[in-house]
């Protein structure tokens, strides 16, 4: 835990290595200080079809965050400003760059370690 998950239109993995976009996504949540570095992952899912950005098919990135709950609202906050920063940095051609935190359970979660 934490989880990112970095939706993007195929296109993107053009204009940067995916290992890249990877790390840098990985680097912004470590320099945050909210999470240990080892327990940090980062998935990328390019789509080159069957997507829609205001009704036309538009390069797009969306970074999906599942993080355990107990942050503050700032902390979040600044975790999501951080990283859509530095992808827009990457990409200042792209027209749409976003992120969203949910929040996990602690009670409700599970992992094979906890069984």
């Amino acid at each position: 835990m934490p989880h990112f998950v970095i939706d993007c239109s195929e296109n993107i993995l053009t204009l940067q290595q995916p290992d890249k976009i990877i790390q840098e996504v990985h680097k912004c949540a470590v320099d945050t200080g909210l999470f240990d570095e080892t327990d940090i992952k980062v998935r990328l899912n390019p789509f080159k079809e069957h997507y829609l950005i205001g009704g036309k098919k538009d390069d797009f990135i969306h970074v999906f965050a599942n993080i355990m709950e107990g942050r503050t609202t700032k902390h979040k906050a600044n975790l999501s400003k951080q990283i859509v920063t530095q992808l827009k940095f990457l990409f200042p051609t792209i027209p749409f760059i976003a992120m969203n935190i949910r929040d996990f359970e602690k009670a409700t979660y599970c992992n094979k370690d906890m069984i």
